[in-house]
């Protein structure tokens, strides 16, 4: 891990690149690493370095009753044993959002002063009540406005009747942008939920506002995560355009599933980067198979990212979501240190 910095006075205007990339790996220090992790934050690594670009380790751990310091240090010995590894990151205060808090409050009030959020105090069984509404793609129903047009006379009957409020943006529009993994993407607003909390009822920060403040704040450039994130995306690019701040590009690459076509998660045990290193396998057998899976190789190899760099091109990643295959352990645990293939 190197400590050197990249270039500050690198700019970009909306929707363009600046000069040198900028990534980020963002896990949530709520558990162990899983296959799913590694799967993304490979090719995260490997989009950055093939470009020659700076890559940021950020911890996401702005949700208080979950993240846990122990399972940051463990992100970051898996991270290391993967080979993936960071130029700018903690202990460094702007690069761990629970340091950041006064930071996002900053934020906050510049939209609530300029009208762009207002406080909402629909209760959770109210918010439930919404189900018949139309959904967005794990965003939940769309959020109808009930509390947009609210007076301060009916803000305060509220507030007397013991109901807190969470803060939520308004004004969202129509997005469009191409996604390098995807292609062209359009979402209207309610596809992506509506108008969305920027702050819990409880204080907590949102992780839509967390999230573009610190891309803004750390000068990202590229954003590689998994699809299921897509839908974040607009309501991302929203905060940004409202802060003046220049837009990354985004790739949201296909999932790592499980055999049966479940979503990788931290119930899979057998599969959390930390059993895979107590059960001998080498970081260079999960990181070659994980590029065989990807479209970068011809066939599973033992090979370590570096190796993998030459070999990295958008065009070659898959559409679709992968499939573990049943056998996949044993599979890595047959895979020996190779030389790597050329570059096709």
């Amino acid at each position: 891990m190197s400590s050197q910095r990249a270039d500050p006075s690198a700019e970009s205007s909306p929707e363009a690149l600046p000069f040198r990339v900028r990534g980020r790996l963002a896990p949530s220090p709520t558990g162990h690493l899983h296959l799913g992790n590694a799967w993304s934050f490979l090719l995260c690594w490997l989009a950055v370095r093939a470009a020659g670009g700076v890559l940021v380790l950020r911890m996401e751990d702005i949700d208080p009753d979950r993240s846990r310091p122990e399972y940051a240090a463990e992100i970051m010995r898996d991270l290391d044993w993967l080979g993936l590894d960071w130029d700018e990151g903690p202990p460094g205060a702007l690069y761990t959002q629970s340091t950041r808090l006064e930071r996002y409050a900053e934020v906050l009030g510049t939209f609530m002063r300029d009208g762009l959020a207002y406080p909402c105090y629909c209760t959770r069984k109210e918010l439930k009540s919404m189900a018949s509404a139309p959904h967005a793609e794990d965003m939940g129903p769309v959020y109808p406005g009930t509390c947009l047009g609210l007076t301060d006379a009916e803000r305060r009957l509220r507030e007397r009747e013991g109901r807190r409020a969470c803060l939520r943006l308004h004004g969202g529009e129509d997005t469009r942008f191409t996604d390098l993994a995807r292609g062209p993407a359009h979402f209207g607003w309610a596809e992506c939920g509506g108008d969305f909390p920027l702050r819990r009822s409880d204080g907590v920060i949102s992780y839509q506002l967390a999230a573009a403040v610190d891309d803004a704040d750390q000068r990202i450039t590229l954003v590689v995560r998994g699809r299921d994130i897509l839908p974040s995306t607009p309501r991302q690019m929203l905060i940004l355009r409202l802060m003046k701040a220049p837009l990354p590009r985004y790739a949201h690459v296909p999932l790592l599933l499980d055999h049966e076509g479940e979503r990788l998660a931290k119930r899979h045990q057998a599969l959390t980067l930390k059993s895979l290193r107590e059960a001998g396998i080498r970081p260079e057998a999960v990181t070659g198979y994980l590029a065989c899976r990807a479209g970068l190789l011809p066939r599973p190899g033992s090979l370590s990212p570096l190796q993998l760099v030459p070999f990295f091109s958008w065009d070659r990643l898959p559409r679709h979501d992968v499939r573990l295959e049943p056998d996949m352990l044993p599979r890595l645990r047959g895979l020996r240190l190779a030389t790597a293939p050329c570059a096709r």
